[in-house]
Parts: structure tokens; C-alpha cells; sequence
């Protein structure tokens, strides 16, 4: 099952990054989607798991997305949560975060140490804050074992159109 992980659209979906999400069977949001109608549109795509972020406040998408949300998905448990800082490790699986439009990927040992977390930040699509330009996480998971993950890299250009962008600060 391919899971798409994005975080920190602030109220913009790039066509490239629609294009990505192309096919994915779950799209997990971390955050900052700050868009009622990005978030329907992101769930005509496919069955969408987000949590609230920092500039979701007044926004209602619904009793399903909290400050923390967890769901279990093809044999694993996850959890997303905008803020690094406040995941529990304790009791997941798969940790998604958002927040410093910074993207990463790492294995975590679990608190009691007998197995490994998978922790990731896609980064942002829209606002990113590295080099690297915007970006998205894609995680393959079958029978409650995560298969594969990695940051995709978007084509940089329509990230923002009409001001402003992170990525300009770190583009050599």
C-alpha cells in the first residue's frame, strides 16, 4: 500500500504536487493545510489522515482531525502530530510530524527497545526551507511492515506563485 505524506501546504496544491499524489492509496497530512476545499480536494484523491497545525486554528475539518491523530493502516500503527516534539513514540509504529518544512527521514529505537520507529517529515510542498526545494514523503507498507520510505523531491516553480517562498532564501 503507498502512503503519501505531505505536511505544510498552507492553502496551496501545486499541480506538481497533485500530480504526485497520483495514485497514492493514503495520503497522511501533518499539518497547515489551512484550506477547507485543499483538504476536499486532497480527499478526492484518496482517504486522507491529518492532524491540526499551528495555522489550522478556526478551521473544522471534521471530528477525525486532531492536534493528534492516530489511525492503524496495513498492519501498523500511525500517529501525526505537527509537532516533532510532541510525538509518542510509545505508541506507534509510524511517527509523522510537519512544521519546519524541513524533510526527514530516521529510525528511532521504540522506548522499550524492541523494535524500531519510523519517524518522517515530508517537508513542505509549498513554503520549504532547504535547498532542496519542495517536497513530499512516500512510505510503502504491507502486512504491518514498512516496505520502503523516502523524501521525493517536487519540481521546483509553481510552489508559490504569487509571492513569497522559503526556497528562494536556499537556491544557489
Amino acid at each position: 500500500m503507498r502512503f503519501d505524506i505531505v505536511s505544510d501546504t498552507h492553502g496551496h496544491l501545486s499541480d506538481e504536487l497533485l500530480h504526485a499524489l497520483r495514485g497514492a492509496d493514503m495520503i497522511m497530512h501533518a499539518g497547515d493545510c489551512c484550506s477547507w476545499s485543499d483538504y476536499a480536494r486532497l480527499c478526492d484523491i484518496a482517504p486522507v489522515a491529518m492532524c491540526l497545525g499551528n495555522n489550522d486554528w478556526g478551521m473544522d475539518y471534521g471530528p477525525d482531525v486532531q492536534n493528534v491523530t492516530r489511525v492503524f493502516r496495513e498492519g501498523l500503527r500511525w500517529q501525526l502530530c505537527h509537532y516533532e516534539e510532541r510525538l509518542d513514540l510509545a505508541t506507534c509504529d509510524v511517527a509523522i510530524c510537519g512544521h519546519s518544512h524541513r524533510p526527514f527521514v530516521r529510525w528511532e529505537p521504540s522506548p522499550g527497545g524492541s523494535s524500531r520507529i519510523l519517524v518522517m517529515n515530508p517537508g513542505s510542498p509549498t513554503f520549504p526551507r532547504t535547498g532542496k526545494g519542495p517536497t513530499i514523503g512516500r512510505i510503502f507498507a504491507e502486512n504491518g511492515t514498512v516496505q520502503s520510505s523516502e523524501i521525493i523531491q517536487l519540481k521546483r516553480g509553481d510552489e508559490n506563485k504569487d509571492g513569497w517562498s522559503f526556497s528562494r532564501l536556499f537556491r544557489r
